[in-house]
């Protein structure tokens, strides 16, 4: 496995200075050489302004977060990091790789929960290379390996986990989307660690049933929404049922056996649990006996 070596070379505008004042000296030799009429020494003049081109071949610039991969003759020699202008052996072929922070959006995946339930979802992964060498030497294109391999764990991240809690369910995709992110995280970097990527944070950008049962999941989620809302409606009625029936024994309003107890308590849930507006009825029947 090819692990990244920084490597460092020398600075291109001390080069610049050397390549220069050396091509202005044997380009002046040259001429004078030619004005003597000296065979040997227009042919050494000409040798040495040859090599001095063929060095000029060695300059390269380096940007802000941005790497060098140095090879000579397919063979790694190392990665430079430091920016500015640089030179080394005109000899190496110098590969540019991008160490800037990218992020990478996965298009929406139609796939089933744990539960078999058909759902669409979709993430964004952030991510960066951190070691040039195994990014191009131990994967073929390391920009589509990420996209692949990112699709992939999510695609079986989302078989793990079910879309919404159920009774006894924990994290699930919908109601822990912390947790949902660092899981989803770890496996994209696992999978990435050979290509020497480094995986910032991933979330779910896109999480959905699909069409053919979302209007079927819709009733469901109103349904428990209403058992619910209705299931806190009645242990709140039940408190203000007690509430009452101490608070008339405690004062001595009234006696009531168990007889009207019940039929007080039966009263008051269906006002304080009915939908709508209690209708008051006058009982004057014991008026007219």
């Amino acid at each position: 496995m090819n692990r990244e070596i920084v490597r460092t070379v020398s600075s291109g505008y001390l080069m610049l200075l050397l390549l220069a004042v050396a091509q202005i000296g044997f380009a002046w030799a040259l001429f004078q050489a030619a004005i003597a009429i000296s065979a040997a020494g227009i042919v050494a003049a000409a040798i040495a302004s040859l090599i001095t081109a063929i060095f000029w071949a060695g300059f390269f610039m380096v940007h802000p977060n941005e790497a060098k991969v140095l090879q000579l003759f397919g063979k790694y020699t190392g990665t430079v990091h430091e920016a500015g202008l640089k030179w080394a052996n005109p000899f190496y072929s110098k590969i540019a790789v991008s160490t800037r922070v990218r992020n990478f959006e996965s298009s929406k995946l139609k796939v089933n929960d744990s539960r078999g339930s058909p759902i669409e979802i979709a993430a964004v992964v952030v991510w960066r290379v951190s070691d040039t060498a195994e990014a191009l030497f131990e994967v073929d294109d390391y920009e589509e390996f990420v996209r692949i391999q990112s699709e992939s764990a999510l695609r079986n991240l989302s078989t793990s986990y079910s879309y919404e809690p159920h009774e006894g369910e924990g994290t699930t995709l919908r109601s822990q989307p912390i947790e949902i992110a660092q899981a989803l995280r770890d496996e994209i970097q696992d999978r990435l660690e050979t290509a020497g990527v480094t995986v910032i944070e991933s979330r779910i950008s896109h999480l959905a049933y699909s069409p053919e049962i979302a209007s079927a999941m819709l009733r469901r989620q109103q349904a428990s929404a209403i058992i619910a809302a209705r299931r806190q409606l009645v242990m709140g009625a039940v408190g203000m049922v007690e509430m009452a029936l101490d608070e008339l024994k405690k004062g001595k309003i009234v006696e009531l056996d168990k007889e009207r107890k019940a039929a007080m308590v039966s009263n008051l849930l269906v006002v304080l649990c009915g939908e709508e507006s209690a209708k008051p009825i006058v009982n004057t029947g014991s008026l007219y006996t």
